[in-house]
């Protein structure tokens, strides 16, 4: 099996409240004469106390085209990024020239060369490093991509593999656009970058490191491509968020998670530790719904989601590191990693700590 050796979370020293942040980003999104009260009724309903942003608040009206919010997103993130990565590394007492396999996930900028390629150098990866940069899968690919470094490490366990997830969702925030999905994503969505060192069965040690990928299911749901997204014009990034993503949760999630658990002999009952991607209030409160979690069961997804935000890819791994280093899971126990993201789509990994 594949064990997780590290996880580690990168925030930038942008910090802010959720109230300070409601007049700023309503000085930006809001056109004249639009309804102020709707927006901070949204801020407060949120779930969200604190957040890390790319930049200075106030040098967010500077960017007025997709060109200066793309160059910031590549200058913060590579710093973040490699904050990340060396972090993880240093945890699992590894290093760069230690990994064979770079997986890079982002969906809040474009470049190429990849952030991957840009931080090889940096970090002195091995010139025959596995590089496999991804975007397009959003809030579902801390989750998706710690599946895909499973299906490698089961075909080469003598390797180590990183899944480094990079979101810097406020540079994507459309100025005088309040329209309500960008508006909601304007009071949910924070900053960061978050790094996951996998290893291989054949490993040396890994049977001494964290929690073990016993297996993975991915999930795509016909006929809502339009739930989550982005409409890309000459702006940038226009959020796509429908009010139906619960309902989706609620009709079809829990029934295909109790069927992916009873593959294994489990039912829910059997999850000691539940890491979930924090949507958002409404998705979290269908997610325990639709499962029959009793109200504790997602509060590590709830502290995150207060604490940071929503962080796009990053956050189920910040939400891992948090359960890892605060409840200690007692070895032998089950978890759930699952997130939820474009497609629309969802991705579980089942945990054996």
């Amino acid at each position: 099996m594949t064990t997780i050796a590290a996880v580690r979370t990168a925030l930038p020293p942008h910090r802010y409240t959720q109230d300070d942040l409601t007049e700023a980003i309503g000085d930006l999104c809001l056109t004249q004469g639009a309804d102020r009260a709707m927006l901070r009724r949204l801020h407060a309903s949120a779930g969200v106390r604190m957040r890390h942003l790319a930049l200075p608040i106030e040098r967010y009206a500077g960017l007025d085209d997709f060109g200066r919010s793309n160059d910031a997103w590549m200058t913060a993130g590579l710093q973040l990024g490699e904050e990340a990565l060396t972090g993880a590394l240093r945890q699992a007492g590894l290093e760069p020239a230690d990994v064979d396999l770079l997986v890079c996930t982002s969906i809040t900028g474009i470049a190429a060369p990849s952030l991957d390629a840009r931080l090889a150098g940096r970090l002195r990866l091995r010139p025959d490093v596995k590089r496999l940069p991804v975007f397009g899968l959003g809030c579902v690919a801390g989750a998706a991509g710690l599946s895909r470094l499973h299906d490698y490490l089961r075909g080469h366990p003598q390797d180590t593999a990183v899944l480094l997830c990079v979101e810097l969702c406020s540079l994507t925030l459309q100025q005088r656009d309040d329209s309500r999905a960008n508006l909601v994503a304007g009071a949910l969505f924070g900053d960061g970058a978050a790094a996951l060192v996998a290893r291989g069965s054949g490993c040396a040690g890994s049977e001494a490191a964290g929690p073990r990928v016993v297996a993975t299911r991915s999930r795509l749901y016909p006929d809502t491509e339009r739930l989550l997204g982005w409409d890309i014009g000459a702006t940038g990034f226009r959020v796509v968020i429908d009010a139906g993503v619960p309902e989706i949760v609620r009709n079809h999630f829990g029934r295909h998670l109790c069927a992916f658990l009873a593959e294994y002999g489990l039912t829910t009952a059997d999850i000691g530790t539940w890491v979930c991607h924090p949507g958002g209030p409404k998705v979290l409160s269908a997610v325990a719904d639709t499962l029959g979690l009793d109200g504790g069961a997602l509060d590590a997804s709830r502290h995150s989601l207060a604490a940071v935000g929503n962080m796009s890819s990053a956050s189920v791994l910040h939400i891992l590191q948090n359960v890892w280093e605060s409840q200690r899971p007692e070895p032998g126990t089950w978890g759930l990693l699952m997130a939820m993201g474009p497609g629309f789509c969802s991705e579980l990994v089942l945990l054996r700590w």
